[in-house]
């Protein structure tokens, strides 16, 4: 073995444990790629370009939603606050409507279905997509943001919400280092 070389056979579970102490924001991504509006929770969003403005996320091969969401042409990526928990984990149950209650969503004049109340959204078209392993990574170019206004947001909604270590956290003026 060479000065700083270490083999070792790499295990999923090995991978996902690295991960658990990487913490993420939470978003849901939608679409309807015109069979109906479909959605999942993501925690691997992230912008790469502003210009022109580009983010990524990646859809597990896994997810029910992610052969629908590879067909869209447009997506609506979702940022989440903390007292949007109830989002994230309507978007992230298996087996379910998850656009049963129509209180939560709505439509854009332009036909995606959209979340209202998160904290920010970007709806985009699909430029790029790339398999990688058991998933496919999706480049969005960004086409619209609504962001609200600070004065009508509810308590604690600019608090973003983060996924780590298979929990749900807040970050908070209480979190931030010296």
């Amino acid at each position: 073995m060479t000065e700083g070389h270490f083999e070792q056979t790499l295990t999923a579970d090995d991978f996902k444990e690295a991960f658990r102490n990487h913490p993420a924001g939470v978003s849901v991504v939608t679409a309807d790629p015109g069979d109906g509006p479909v959605g999942l929770t993501a925690t691997s969003v992230f912008s790469v370009s502003t210009t022109p403005p580009l983010l990524v996320f990646s859809l597990s091969g896994r997810s029910s939603s992610a052969p629908a969401l590879r067909r869209a042409d447009t997506v609506v990526v979702h940022l989440l606050g903390a007292d949007q928990i109830g989002l994230a984990k309507t978007f992230s149950t298996s087996g379910i409507d998850r656009f049963a209650d129509s209180s939560i969503w709505t439509r854009l004049v332009t036909g995606e279905p959209v979340l209202p109340t998160a904290n920010a959204w970007l709806r985009g078209r699909i430029v790029n997509q790339m398999e990688a392993g058991d998933s496919t990574v999706v480049a969005v170019q960004v086409l619209q943001v609504k962001i609200p206004d600070a004065e009508s947001r509810p308590a604690g909604q600019s608090h973003p919400l983060v996924y780590h270590n298979r929990t749900w956290h807040q970050l908070s003026d209480s979190s931030v280092m010296p």
